[in-house]
């Protein structure tokens, strides 16, 4: 490489007007891969010294990966449970799009959270049933605790959102520290403690072997029973059966779910196997938290950033380390 510019594929069509090809020239040898015949993509991909993925399964002829050269893999996700680790360059240092929708996703977690304190379903569904109800109080977050477990870019953009409604944060990460004005921080060995005294709970973690089902009957069971619970992380950090029970036995428990176990990004279909969308305490998206008008765009070009950090030797942000994933 120190007589080229490294060689990087890109192996998704970018949306038309988006700039990421000329920002990234002036550091790389740019091959948009999507646009090649099989053959052409195969050789281009042999050829780089870096790749930019939105979905490895679907973008990467199966079976090429273990033998590909590539040192960098930058992934437009900011999420890496979707990768198969084995299928990868083996001497490659994978990043994932940390932070990328942050924004969003926090708007995203202040929407439901407020939509089921406030009853905002389930009046409207009284309403429409000719029934006037003003006898039910509805929650405040002014005073509230949320327990943020997951405190990096999406966890911090909602901490600052609830403060500013009056809510206490209390912050779950790895190190049990932040610079961040919350009322406690700790990890994942705290999670009992945090749990029982959060009136909302908002899982932003990623899906590691650590904290997959991390969220089962007992956990539910030592939170409010008039807690809410938002996930916008992924579907199995939650045991789904668990918390269906959970919702049917404690009606004054609501759970909002952007985030579900069977999606179509890794299973190519959505999928519930208990009836959600038969309780009144239930408020779903389709994991579009992160969507918004130009989010995805904004998501390729961090991604870039961060490529033109490791062409020029800089430190890059969202390492993965595939022991926390692999089995």
């Amino acid at each position: 490489m120190a007589d080229r510019r490294p060689r990087l594929a890109i192996t998704f069509p970018v949306a038309d007007g988006l700039p990421v090809h000329d920002a990234l020239a002036t550091d790389y040898e740019v091959m948009m891969t999507r646009a090649l015949d099989p053959e052409a993509r195969v050789a281009a991909m042999r050829s780089a010294d870096a790749i930019l993925v939105w979905n490895w399964r679907r973008e990467v002829p199966e079976g090429l990966g273990p033998g590909l050269p590539a040192r960098f893999v930058q992934l437009v996700s900011a999420g890496a449970d979707h990768l198969p680790f084995g299928e990868l360059p083996p001497n490659a240092v994978v990043a994932s799009n940390v932070g990328a929708y942050a924004a969003p996703m926090a708007e995203h977690v202040m929407a439901m959270t407020l939509a089921l304190a406030k009853r905002l379903s389930a009046n409207h569904a009284k309403l429409a049933r000719g029934e006037w109800d003003q006898r039910t109080p509805t929650a405040t977050l002014a005073g509230a605790r949320c327990a943020i477990l997951g405190y990096g870019g999406i966890g911090r953009a909602t901490a600052t959102l609830m403060r500013a409604f009056g809510a206490r944060i209390d912050a779950v990460n790895t190190s049990g520290r932040t610079d961040d004005p919350v009322d406690s921080v700790g990890t994942l060995d705290d999670l009992d403690r945090v749990l029982a005294g959060a009136d909302v709970v908002v899982l932003a973690l990623p899906l590691t072997r650590r904290t997959r089902g991390i969220i089962g009957a007992a956990q539910l069971g030592v939170m409010k029973p008039t807690a809410i619970l938002v996930n916008v992380a992924r579907g199995a950090v939650i045991d789904e059966k668990a918390l269906y029970d959970h919702l049917v036995t404690h009606p004054d428990f609501s759970a909002a779910i952007d985030a579900w176990w069977v999606e179509p990004f890794r299973s190519g279909e959505f999928r519930v196997d208990h009836p959600f969308f038969d309780l009144p305490n239930v408020l779903g998206s389709p994991h579009n938290s992160g969507i918004v008008a130009g989010s995805l765009d904004r998501a390729v070009e961090a991604a870039a950033e961060n490529l033109r950090r490791f062409a020029r030797g800089e430190a890059v942000t969202g390492i993965v380390d595939p022991a926390e994933y692999v089995e």
